[in-house]
């Protein structure tokens, strides 16, 4: 786990911007409104950090090159669960640790399954939000995944669970609310093991706070794994380039290398064994 310190100087700097006069801390950021007049989330945004490798403080470790590329390592990265750890059931905590120790094998990004929600929000790739009166369109450029924000279906239900779940949307003030049912247990958070069950529930929020920023948060509630509900937040950026698009990554190229490189090793090794 990583320790920060803080000098006195810092913390004193820090308390003198908090309690600053103009900056209270309920003042809000008044986006701009799409033609029906509700807050516009319209463009390409991404989270930066490390979240995608583990949600919790975490050290930089090796990692296999296979699902890594050149660089080989998984950065370190700070906690972006309030209170800075998941709160796991005893059980669950064990099976979080098999999973961690085979998390190469098991982890479903790296065979370029669905991510889920929360985790395609904090992948380390962009995503496209389109919003319209009555739905909200989200494309991830990873795998080419996406899913519908229904704003006009209230109280309906998924037919059947699947990867990317079920959303329904609202409205409260400045916030996108979005809560997602009916997703299929074989997703993860990360590539540090932390999984969930069947019963998972999500209610995310999307807010704006500047004109190229948004707060994300996602409250998570699995009571079959979970001894409560917990949350995560972090900022999402606005891609500037000017021709900023979701581009095509399949990654399925990339997983076999992962998922099975192993086996084109071994059998380099045995054909370069000496004979008898």
């Amino acid at each position: 786990m990583l320790r920060r310190t803080l000098s006195g100087a810092s913390i004193a700097a820090m308390a003198l911007l908090c309690s600053a006069p103009g900056t209270p801390a309920s003042a809000q950021y008044a986006a701009a409104r799409t033609p029906d007049g509700n807050p516009d989330l319209n463009g390409i945004w991404q989270a930066m950090g490390s979240a995608h490798w583990d949600l919790e403080d975490h050290a930089a470790r090796h990692g296999p090159v296979e699902a890594l590329g050149a660089l080989g390592a998984i950065p370190a990265g700070l906690s972006v669960v309030e209170g800075g750890t998941i709160p796991y059931q005893p059980w669950a905590a064990e099976q979080r640790a098999k999973n961690l120790e085979n998390w190469l094998k098991l982890d479903p990004a790296v065979k370029c399954f669905m991510p889920g929600i929360p985790r395609a929000t904090y992948l380390p790739l962009p995503f496209q939000i389109v919003q319209t009166p009555t739905k909200i369109l989200f494309a991830y450029e990873f795998g080419g995944n996406s899913r519908i924000v229904w704003l006009d279906r209230p109280d309906s239900e998924a037919l059947a669970p699947s990867w990317m779940g079920y959303s329904l949307g609202r409205w409260e003030g400045e916030t996108l609310v979005v809560d997602v049912t009916a997703q299929v247990a074989d997703t993860w958070f990360d590539s540090s093991g932390n999984f969930h069950s069947e019963e998972l529930r999500v209610e995310e929020r999307y807010t704006r706070t500047g004109p190229n920023t948004l707060r994300y948060e996602a409250t998570i509630e699995d009571p079959k794994v979970f001894t409560r509900p917990w949350k995560i937040s972090m900022p999402l950026y606005r891609r500037l380039e000017p021709n900023a698009q979701i581009l095509e990554f399949k990654c399925v190229p990339f997983a076999e290398g992962a998922t099975y490189g192993h086996l084109s090793r071994d059998a380099e090794a045995s054909e370069a064994e000496p004979e008898d």
